[in-house]
């Protein structure tokens, strides 16, 4: 198993006028939002014992800080009406690094291990009535599916990645899952374009993952919160 011994943990922050999100540069999926930014930067402290879970099942180590001291902001973006919203919508410059053989297998291994929690959640909260309330949204567990597995589908796009359809009859999810992981390793050796027809910039590999796996954790612990 790999290890991660950093004292401290690099972290961006997207501010919004009345959200801002905190994100762990280096471990996609580990981002949470907050009113300002202390709430959001204590809620990421929060959430890393069980985020440190997924990168377990990554095959990687990981000692998350007890609060919010063992942060380190090293950039901060103005946020836009997504960020708002509910959803971190911008890429931090840190992602636009190359990304090499073993930090994509890295990245890749992280995805994997984003999708089976997605996927352990939502086995434990089967028969299960989902709480409604600040968790809520109103959507059931199928539906929940359903946005998650369209979502990440849609994001194969902003790769300029040019989805093909599975076998009829296959394992949906898991065809999105792989045309993922293809896509993220093609755009990482420069495969794919990085501007659109119109000029529009194609996302960075590594903002790909971050924004997959924040979008499949979010909804996982979701599912937990609301199912526990």
């Amino acid at each position: 198993m790999m290890s991660a011994a950093s004292k401290t943990i690099d972290v961006y922050l997207e501010i919004g006028k009345t959200r801002v999100f905190a994100g762990a540069l280096d471990w996609p999926g580990w981002c949470r939002p907050g009113r300002d930014e202390s709430a959001a930067l204590q809620a990421l402290a929060e959430a890393g014992p069980r985020y440190a879970q997924v990168a377990r099942a990554a095959g990687i180590a990981l000692n998350p800080p007890s609060d919010a001291k063992g942060f380190v902001v090293t950039e901060r973006l103005a946020g836009n009406s997504t960020t708002d919203f509910g959803a971190p919508a911008l890429a931090p410059v840190a992602d636009q690094r190359p990304l090499d053989d073993a930090e994509l297998e890295r990245l890749q291994n992280i995805l994997r291990a984003c999708w089976q929690a997605f996927d352990a959640a939502a086995r434990a909260a089967e028969g299960k009535q989902l709480r409604t309330g600040p968790r809520g949204g109103g959507r059931d567990l199928a539906k929940i599916a359903e946005h998650v597995f369209g979502a990440e589908s849609g994001y194969l796009a902003q790769l300029a990645w040019k989805r093909q359809k599975g076998e009829a009859g296959g394992d949906q999810a898991a065809d999105i899952h792989d045309q993922a992981l293809q896509a993220i390793a093609a755009a990482a050796h420069g495969a794919l374009p990085t501007r659109g027809p119109r000029g529009g910039k194609m996302w960075p590999p590594r903002y790909f993952a971050r924004r997959v796996a924040w979008h499949v954790l979010d909804h996982a612990w979701e599912i937990e919160d609301r199912a526990g």
